[in-house]
Parts: structure tokens; C-alpha cells; sequence
């Protein structure tokens, strides 16, 4: 994924219902290394309502007061877990900067196809070759493995969800796996 993303009304409410993270080694017992996991708007153990229902009011609230959404990736970058690295705190509050003085609004865009996100050109104070993941791994092909196994598990993840999500929210929000 890559450090920053722009969403739309529908993929923020793909990515709340998916909830993705991972279980990092010295916050659960026995994790030496990351392990993607999945909890429906980030608290899928309290949630007595289906996560869309969740994910509409945040929707609605966004709309409302006219919230930008931005989908933060504060994980690996440059390869995967033993090759890359966690990304680094200055270049992420170099983004959460940018966001807040609108700068990274007035950025034009690229069209990340695999996950289906628009992904900020340039950021000040983060090297541009992280913006775009495929660019910064060891070798293209290893990201696009990486990245269709994540694509993968996404898509997984959402099947439990699906049968109370509007089509255009999947369509919209999720990753693509045909291309």
C-alpha cells in the first residue's frame, strides 16, 4: 500500500469495513514479524450492528461536514517485512502536515490500478519514489506478488461483509484483482 491515498466517499467505507492492519512483534504474544489482520471499523469485536450500517454514518458525517478522507499507511516500505523498512515518523507527520495545510489536495494524482486508489505525485518532506510503491521494491514483479496477495486478502476479508454492502461500494472501494 502506499504511505497516502486520497478516497472517495466509497472507498472510505470499503477500507473502514475492512478494518485492515497487522499484528506487530511486541504488541501481541508470540508475533516475530507483521502479520496482516482484519477487525471491521477497527473494533469488530464491539460492534453489535453490521459494519455498513458504521460505515454509512461515517459516510454521512464526511459528506456533512465535508471531511476529506485520507488512508495513511504507516507500514513497510521498499520491500517487504526483512527487506524494506517501517515507514519513517517524519516523512508520515510530513504527510499528516501536508493534509492539514490542504497542499496535498492541490497534488496531482496517479491511478494505483491494483488497489484502485489515487496516490499523491509528490508530497514535501517524502521521497517520491515511496508515493508509488511498485517504484521503490527490490524488483517490480516481487511488489506485484505482494501486492496481489494483499489485493487477495482483501477481497477475502470483504466476503463476509458483502451480502450487506451496496455493489458500488465493493466496485468502488476494493481492490481490483483482473488486470
Amino acid at each position: 500500500m502506499p504511505p497516502v491515498s486520497k478516497l472517495e466517499p466509497e472507498q472510505a467505507m470499503y477500507h473502514f469495513i475492512s478494518g485492515y492492519t497487522s499484528k506487530v512483534a511486541g504488541t501481541e504474544m508470540g508475533v516475530t514479524e507483521p502479520v496482516p489482520t482484519f477487525s471491521a471499523c477497527f473494533g469488530e469485536a464491539f460492534l453489535p450492528l453490521h459494519p455498513y450500517v458504521y460505515a454509512e454514518q461515517l459516510a454521512e458525517m464526511c459528506a456533512k461536514h465535508r471531511a476529506k478522507v485520507w488512508l495513511i499507511n504507516t507500514g513497510w516500505v521498499r520491500g517487504s517485512y526483512g527487506v524494506g523498512h517501517r515507514m519513517s515518523l517524519t516523512q508520515t507527520r510530513a504527510i499528516i502536515d501536508s493534509i492539514h495545510d490542504d497542499s496535498l489536495d492541490m497534488s496531482q494524482f496517479d491511478h494505483m490500478r491494483r488497489f484502485n486508489l489515487m496516490v499523491p505525485k509528490q508530497c514535501m518532506g517524502v521521497d517520491r519514489d515511496i508515493l508509488r510503491p511498485i517504484n521503490c521494491w527490490p524488483t517490480k514483479d516481487e511488489y506485484k506478488v505482494a501486492a496481489l496477495s494483499l489485493a487477495e486478502k482483501f477481497a477475502k476479508n470483504f466476503e463476509r461483509y458483502a451480502d450487506g454492502v451496496p455493489r458500488d461500494v465493493i466496485e468502488k472501494g476494493g481492490p481490483n484483482l483482473n488486470f
